[in-house]
């Protein structure tokens, strides 16, 4: 598959790697004066970006993060590239309906947010705009999983999607006890990579609450634990974890969680 990488900043060069890694084509174009001591071993340089995308399958943006200039670059890009490229992008916070108003077609635009590193980390949030067809979803659903990603879908636009606005309000809680003397910035670091990061690399928090309840499940932990949650959103919640973790595998869904949790502590050791 033909790919052009637009911008060769870190996510873009991280990006370079992988597809380079699982075998594609992949051009790179950016205005920096040392791209091609930069860029991975086996990408193609293009300077302007018309000449990059002009034979792509994919493209992937990783420009500046600047609305009027993704604007103007998405507007090019769609008239230089062909007619049934994916038109991707990595911002970490701009929605494509904004990106998108200079195009001919805005619902070519989707937003494929890659947590950094792109050639580590799984994680890439799929953020169509509201006018993207269904079809042009799943395609690049189905690109980003030939990768090994694991893409999820981000049903309505919202600035900075999810990953990012968890991750911003964790940290703010962080500098907080920081800079109130509770712990220092390295004690902090230790107790989160003990106890919620290692519970988080292996179910997330709805998951992770669900079987700490018990039998119960996030019922019974939202009805002694959490009594600030409005009755009926915490009914609504409990009813989603039910259907997606049903409580007839309690039993096999803790053993994977130990299995999973005791062989990141595990690995961690040995890294140490």
């Amino acid at each position: 598959m033909k790919i052009a990488i637009i911008g060769a900043g870190t996510i873009g060069l991280s990006w370079a790697t992988l597809f380079l890694s699982k075998g594609h084509t992949v051009t790179v174009s950016d205005p920096r004066p040392d791209l091609a001591q930069v860029v991975p071993r086996g990408a193609l340089l293009a300077e302007p970006v018309e000449q990059a995308v002009a034979e792509a399958e994919v493209v992937q943006e990783n420009g500046p993060e600047r609305i009027e200039f993704k604007q103007d670059l998405f507007a090019a890009i769609e008239k230089a590239a062909p007619s049934d490229a994916l038109i991707l992008s990595s911002t970490s916070g701009l929605v494509a309906s904004a990106m998108s108003e200079k195009m001919a077609e805005p619902g070519r635009l989707i937003v494929g947010h890659p947590f950094n590193p792109p050639h580590i980390l799984p994680l890439v949030e799929l953020v169509p705009s509201p006018a993207t067809p269904d079809a042009l979803v799943r395609r690049a659903r189905e690109f980003y999983r030939s990768l090994g990603k694991v893409p999820v879908l981000v049903h309505k636009e919202v600035d900075g999607f999810v990953a990012n606005r968890l991750q911003h309000v964790l940290f703010r809680e962080c500098v907080s006890l920081v800079e109130q003397g509770v712990v220092s910035v390295a004690e902090l670091d230790e107790i989160v990579t003990n106890s919620v990061g290692v519970r988080w690399a292996t179910v997330g928090p709805f998951q992770a609450f669900h079987l700490g309840g018990g039998p119960g499940g996030l019922r019974h932990m939202m009805a002694h634990l959490m009594t600030d949650i409005e009755p009926e959103t915490a009914a609504r919640l409990a009813e989603a974890a039910e259907r997606e973790y049903p409580l007839e595998n309690y039993e096999q869904l803790c053993e994977m969680r130990d299995r999973l949790q005791s062989a990141i502590i595990e690995l961690k050791g040995g890294v140490n």
